[in-house]
């Protein structure tokens, strides 16, 4: 597998797809292939992720979105990253890592690597291609979930909501260890509310969900929790679009990184956008390329992004006077860096607003991330090979072999809800001024641990520290009430 960047020509940009303009005036590529004798094979045009999902491999002859492509690579139910090679790191004790038996945080790093190895050496997949990683939930259970529990626990007495049904959504839950450490701590300290608990996990990947299923199903009856596998954005019962009016939480930890994105760049004479596109040949090569903005999804998140921004001028798109100056340097591109957009994440953020108008979101993931591939909010592109991680410089990879995952701007992701919120809600014909919008709130996540965590001296090493909350610094939550 190969894979190679064209460009837009500095000729004019017209109408029509990069295939159709393939050596013709307009729309041109820099690396033009001369004609072959024989005529090229039929491309086939993927709009939309689900059109894969039937594939045994990865399409040859075919043009997708970038969101498209990515979605494919890691969620393709047959050979896909989460179907396929995926594991998340667990420890076998429920109680986690002994914490108050390690010296400080050196030893828990220590202790960390070891139980990483042996679990790697444990694993039944390929020895050179096993894919694992860990989370924080993970790392610090019981700790962890019992700080996101008490969080619920507090806010449903403080909405007022305190004796009614406690609904919980959850979605990628993992190896379902936040799911159980959660109900377990209910189940624990607030059994009058576990008896009114509804716990429900939604999981696009059908080998997760099995697991999630072993690891809470067998605690937990089906009275309290029940396990849908499905991706959210197709959540269906029957055929029917799932909608519930009832109070409820919405949980999406470290989810959100793996959130298919399109691409863009801005072409230097006018900063029109132009959409990226993935290519694929008859040998499976991936070439990445640029037309003019078609997309639906694209297009309203750039129209949502500049009700908030006020029509302020994208990150990538320098000054007029600096572009000016570029333009008069020989060989200058004519499009700017490429810019990476959280399209499905604003498509979550409306089925929330539109299906669930009375939930609290608790989202947490990844706000920086070292050794992104270049552009703006880049994902970082990486694999392990012989136990040892590899970080990649496109996102054009071999799909099912590699995790691909964004920063997640939370400044924005927070005004890009509340806008979306406020346009749900006009649709109703309920203005501003006579409901407020839901307040949000990012925070670090050690700010979050401090506030809720129930007993921090378990977490901590014998000489005081907590990795628990010195950990993962690039991690914030964005909660809404």
């Amino acid at each position: 597998m190969r894979c190679s960047t064209r460009l837009l020509s500095t000729t004019p940009i017209r109408r029509g797809n990069y295939w159709d303009a393939m050596g013709r005036e307009g729309l041109t590529a820099s690396d033009t292939p001369k004609p072959k004798s024989k005529p090229p094979p039929p491309i086939t045009r993927f709009s939309n992720p689900s059109q894969l999902n039937n594939h045994q491999n990865p399409p040859i002859n075919a043009r997708m979105t970038t969101r498209t492509f990515i979605h494919d690579c890691l969620y393709n139910p047959n050979y896909g990253y989460f179907s396929r090679n995926a594991r998340i790191f667990h420890t076998q004790n429920k109680d986690g890592i002994p914490f108050n038996t390690l010296k400080d945080s050196v030893a828990f790093s220590n202790h960390l690597a070891k139980l990483y190895a042996d679990f790697e050496e444990a694993g039944t997949m390929d020895e050179q291609m096993r894919q694992v990683w860990h989370t924080p939930t993970e790392l610090f259970k019981p700790h962890y979930g019992n700080a996101v529990a008490n969080y619920i626990l507090k806010d449903n007495e403080a909405s007022g909501l305190g004796q009614g049904k406690l609904k919980i959504y959850e979605i990628g839950a993992g190896n379902g260890t936040l799911a159980r450490n959660i109900l377990d701590a209910i189940q624990t300290t607030r059994p009058d509310v576990y008896s009114r608990l509804e716990y429900t996990i939604v999981e696009i990947s059908a080998k997760l969900s099995a697991v999630q299923k072993l690891a809470v199903g067998k605690q937990h009856s089906d009275s309290v929790v029940r396990f849908v596998n499905q991706s959210v954005f197709d959540w269906n019962a029957a055929g029917t679009e799932i909608i519930d009016t009832d109070p409820c939480y919405f949980i999406a930890m470290e989810v959100v990184d793996n959130f298919a994105h399109d691409l863009v760049r801005y072409t230097a004479e006018s900063g029109d956008p132009v959409q990226g596109v993935v290519l694929v040949d008859e040998d499976g090569d991936y070439q990445e390329a640029y037309e003019p903005l078609e997309d639906p999804l694209i297009q309203q998140y750039l129209e949502l992004r500049n009700s908030w921004t006020g029509g302020k001028r994208p990150p990538v798109v320098p000054h007029p006077m600096i572009q000016t100056l570029k333009s008069m340097f020989p060989f200058s591109t004519n499009l700017t860096k490429p810019e990476f957009l959280p399209t499905m994440l604003m498509v979550f953020m409306e089925k929330l607003h539109r299906n669930f108008p009375n939930h609290r979101l608790i989202l947490s993931d990844f706000d920086s991330l070292p050794e992104a591939i270049p552009g703006h909010t880049a994902p970082v592109v990486q694999t392990r090979y012989k136990g040892t991680m590899v970080a990649c410089s496109t996102y054009l990879v071999q799909p099912g072999f590699f995790d691909i995952f964004f920063p997640t701007n939370f400044k924005a992701a927070a005004e890009m809800y509340q806008e979306i919120g406020r346009r749900e809600r006009l649709k109703l014909g309920v203005t501003s001024g006579e409901e407020e919008s839901k307040h949000v709130q990012v925070v670090t996540q050690r700010d979050f641990l401090k506030q809720n965590a129930v007993n921090l001296e378990l977490a901590k090493t014998r000489n005081g520290e907590c990795p628990m909350l010195d950990f993962y610094q690039n991690f914030r939550f964005l909660l809404t009430r």
